[in-house]
């Protein structure tokens, strides 16, 4: 059964790179009637597309690292993280398009086949963002290297794994980021299929 949400007031209260906005508003409860008055806030960074880049033929994944603001006081591990190539998609962009633009631009690779995965949340509890995930079709045979735009201070090392090596790293987790662990499952699931 469909709910309502009734924003009551809306506030940006930063806007640079991303967006940080408070809400107050009130929806209905499943027990019926309308909750109190609630105040959250939300951080808006708009959505993105992530491609998990494999080679059938030679039974490969692309995994990138990269430096992460997000883990840079991580006592543990590093904040340089092992993911996928993913990106913002801009305005007016189609995800296909973001896959295919990331692909070159992060790890210097052409799609061959697109097959779309899923698309979620990826943290709803306090932020609108919604990934597009993909598993992109390629040849690894020449994949490696460093990569990135530099425009956008982008240092990515890019190197392509047997799929038992980037499935052992998420066994380990040695990749601790989520989505290259979904992707990766997923390619665990269905990789039989495209070889």
């Amino acid at each position: 059964m469909k709910k309502s949400v009734k924003i009551l007031n809306k506030q940006t209260l930063y806007s640079g790179f991303f967006c940080m906005k408070k809400y107050q508003l009130q929806h209905e409860l499943f027990a019926g009637g309308w909750s109190s008055e609630i105040q959250r806030e939300l951080f808006e960074r708009g959505n993105c597309v992530a491609v998990v880049l494999y080679d059938p033929k030679r039974d490969e994944v692309v995994l990138v690292e990269q430096f992460r603001v997000g883990a840079v006081e991580n006592p543990i591990n590093t904040p340089w993280l092992i993911e996928i190539v993913a990106g913002i998609t801009e305005e007016n962009e189609q995800p296909e398009e973001v896959a295919r633009r990331e692909a070159v631009e992060e790890a210097g690779c052409k799609i061959l086949d697109l097959i779309k995965i899923n698309r979620f949340y990826l943290s709803p509890g306090g932020s609108s963002e919604q990934i597009t995930l993909f598993c992109g079709l390629i040849n690894s045979e020449n994949v490696g290297g460093i990569h990135g735009v530099a425009h956008e201070h982008e240092d990515i090392f890019v190197r392509a794994v047997p799929f038992s090596v980037a499935y052992e790293m998420v066994l380990k987790n040695e990749i601790d980021s989520a989505i290259p662990i979904l992707a990766i499952q997923w390619l665990a699931l269905n990789r039989e299929q495209f070889q």
